[in-house]
C-alpha cells in the first residue's frame, strides 16, 4: 500500500504482537496524546491533528490489526473482538512506557477502544476529546442505520463487503456533508481495505445490540465505569449531520459528562475532521492549553483485559 508523503508523511513504526506487525505513528515528544480510530478509517484520518501537535506534544496513533499499515490476518490467526482490540492498544501503551499524562482522542470504535483501556487505568488520563462516537450501549431512542443493519446481519452485506470494499466506498461519500472528500483524500481511505477488508467486516459485525453479543458485557462493563472521568477535562466536537453518532449520542455525553466543552458542527458528518478539520485543530490546541497536565503522583500498573 502506497499514500503520497504529502498526504501522510509519518514514519511507520511497528509493535509485534505474537508474530503480527501492529503499525502505529510515534511523532513529536512531551505529554502523550494517543489517538484511537475507528471503523473503517485508520491513521489517517488523524494526519492534520498530527501535524498540528506533533510540535509540542508526543502523538501516539495505531492503526488497528487489519486497518492501515498494520498486518490482516485471517480469523485463524486474529480475535477481531473489541476485548482484543483494547488489549491491542494496552500493549502498545505498555511497551511505549505510557502510562501517565495521556490525552486521548477517540472517533468513532475508538471511542469504546481507547475508554474501555481508560476505565482500567482511570489515573493514567489527564484528558479527553471525543469525535463523533460512543463508550456505552446504543441510546433506546436511536434506530439501528440501515446500512450497519445490511454489513452486519446479511449474508449478501458480508459479502459486498468482503469482495468490493462496500462499507469504505459508502463511508467515503456519506460521512463528509460540508464539503465532497476529494479524489486523493477517498483513494487513501479506501487503499488499506481494496485487497483485503476483514477487519472492516468484522467491526461491524462486533456491535453488541443485545445481551449474549460477544462484546455486550464489556460495553455494559465500561458504560457503568465513565463517571470515574466526571472530573476530568473533556471536549466534544461533533458533526450534527452523522447519520450514526446523532444527537442521540451526543445528549448521552452531555449526560455522562457535563464538564465537557462541546462544539457541535450543524453541516458536517462523521468524518468530522475531514468537514471542520482546521477549525477542531484550533479548539484542541485552546483545549489543551486551557488544561495543562501535571505529573500523577500515584505509579500506574497495567491490567489485563
Amino acid at each position: 500500500m502506497k499514500i503520497p508523503a504529502k498526504l501522510y508523511p509519518f514514519e511507520s513504526s511497528y509493535l509485534d504482537l505474537n508474530g503480527l506487525r501492529y503499525h502505529y505513528v510515534d511523532q513529536g515528544s512531551g505529554d502523550p496524546v494517543v489517538m484511537v480510530h475507528g471503523n473503517p478509517t485508520w491513521s489517517f484520518y488523524f494526519r492534520k491533528v498530527i501535524l498540528a501537535l506533533k510540535g509540542s506534544c508526543r502523538t501516539i496513533v495505531p492503526d488497528h490489526m487489519g486497518c492501515g499499515f498494520s498486518d490482516k490476518p485471517d480469523d485463524a490467526d486474529y480475535d477481531y473482538t473489541l476485548s482484543r482490540r483494547v488489549r491491542d492498544l494496552q500493549a502498545l501503551l505498555h511497551h511505549l512506557k505510557i502510562n501517565e499524562k495521556i490525552t486521548l482522542i477517540l472517533h468513532d470504535w475508538g471511542g469504546m477502544i481507547g475508554m474501555a483501556y481508560a476505565v482500567r487505568h482511570p489515573q493514567s488520563i489527564a484528558r479527553i476529546i471525543l469525535l463523533n462516537t460512543a463508550a456505552f450501549h446504543k441510546p433506546e431512542d436511536k434506530s439501528f442505520p440501515l446500512l450497519l443493519w445490511l454489513c452486519r446481519d446479511t449474508a449478501s452485506g458480508a459479502f459486498l463487503v468482503r469482495r468490493f470494499n462496500l462499507f469504505s466506498r459508502c463511508a467515503t461519500r456519506l460521512c463528509c456533508r460540508r464539503r465532497p472528500m476529494p479524489r486523493e483524500i477517498r483513494s487513501a481511505y479506501l487503499a488499506p481495505y481494496e485487497e483485503n477488508s476483514i477487519a472492516t467486516l468484522r467491526f461491524v459485525q462486533d456491535i453488541p445490540l443485545r445481551p449474549g453479543d460477544r462484546s455486550y458485557d464489556l460495553v455494559t462493563e465500561v458504560q457503568g465505569k465513565l463517571s470515574l472521568f466526571r472530573d476530568t477535562p473533556v471536549l466534544i466536537c461533533w458533526g450534527e449531520k452523522d447519520f450514526v453518532f446523532d444527537k442521540h449520542f451526543l445528549k448521552k455525553w452531555k449526560h455522562v459528562f457535563p464538564q465537557a466543552e462541546v462544539h457541535c458542527f450543524p453541516d458536517s458528518g462523521h468524518y468530522v475532521l475531514e468537514d471542520v478539520g482546521e477549525e477542531i485543530v484550533e479548539l484542541i490546541h485552546g483545549f489543551l492549553k486551557r488544561h495543562p497536565v501535571y505529573p500523577n503522583v500515584a505509579t500506574i500498573g497495567f491490567t489485563e483485559i
